[in-house]
């Protein structure tokens, strides 16, 4: 005689939804709906709002029309190109000095890292009022040993935004390097040992043990460190404000200008115009974590 088992209610496809799920499962629901309802409002709403604002084609041809809508790209472009090699470069490089176990640079590697530490508004204003042509500390220096006036370093818009991606350097390098030090702490002693006894030297250690076995963590550092410097926008804002005479604008801070100027379709359009940067990088980063 065939015995059958009778289902329970949770297994009934018609049962309440309460019926169907464990407390620890109404719990974990109950628990996620605050975080959904925040990242609803304080996240999705917002940047669909702005992509609604940013709909009209009009807003593109305005901005293509704006001479610094194009300077801003072409300083982006320079941000990226040239301001994130260098810095990564200069990270790799310093990993390498600070990754010895000498005690003075165990001191001197916690002043390294206070530029990153301390807040960004407080560094990059005291930059700021450093450079100042009248009373900024740069130029007193400069007065007392030479007997000159300095230059009026934030009024060039070619040393303004050299000033700017020197500051960007100077404030995130300390974390860089860091990461990059993880990487080299990671390779095995073994291989050092045993290029020291084939009597390799350090360019050749670095060549062909240090450089292959961080490769993948250096672009992968390369490529998140882009993708955070388009949307930092305290480097150029805070130093330059965008002067002068607007040509030191990034993308980032060239929405916060159309902000100013009550044009809140063409910020938001700006910001837009990002994407295209942003998109292929996030792509590229995502497919190099997933191998």
């Amino acid at each position: 005689m065939a015995i059958t088992l009778a289902a329970p209610d949770s297994a009934v496809p018609g049962a309440p939804l309460s019926a169907r799920l464990s407390a620890p499962q109404v719990w974990g629901i109950v628990m996620i709906v605050p975080y959904l309802l925040v990242f609803l409002a304080f996240v999705v709403y917002p940047v669909g709002y702005g992509f609604w604002l940013a709909r009209q084609p009009s807003n593109y041809v305005a901005l293509y029309n704006d001479p610094i809508f194009k300077r801003a790209v072409v300083n982006t472009l320079i941000f990226l190109v040239i301001g994130i090699n260098l810095k990564m470069l200069i990270a790799l490089f310093l990993s390498g000095f600070f990754v010895q176990s000498r005690s003075w640079i165990k001191w001197l590697s916690v002043i390294f890292i206070l530029p990153w530490a301390v807040p960004s508004i407080p560094t990059i204003l005291s930059v700021r009022f450093m450079l100042n042509p009248e009373w900024g500390m740069v130029n007193q220096l400069i007065f007392r040993f030479t007997g000159d006036d300095g230059p009026n370093w934030l009024n060039d818009p070619a040393v303004a935004l050299s000033m700017a991606i020197g500051v960007h350097i100077w404030k995130s390098l300390p974390f860089w390097t860091l990461i990059l030090m993880t990487g080299r702490l990671a390779i095995s002693q073994d291989l050092f040992e045993a290029a020291e006894v084939d009597g390799a030297s350090w360019w050749q250690k670095f060549r062909y043990i240090t450089w292959p076995s961080m490769l993948p963590l250096y672009l992968t550092c390369t490529l998140l460190s882009m993708i955070w410097t388009l949307g930092d926008f305290n480097s150029v804002y805070l130093l330059t404000g965008g002067g002068p005479a607007d040509l030191t604008h990034v993308l980032s801070t060239l929405g916060i200008r159309y902000l100013r100027l009550d044009q809140l379709n063409l910020a938001m359009a700006s910001i837009v115009c990002a994407m295209p940067l942003v998109l292929p990088l996030v792509y590229f980063m995502m497919k190099r974590l997933s191998r």
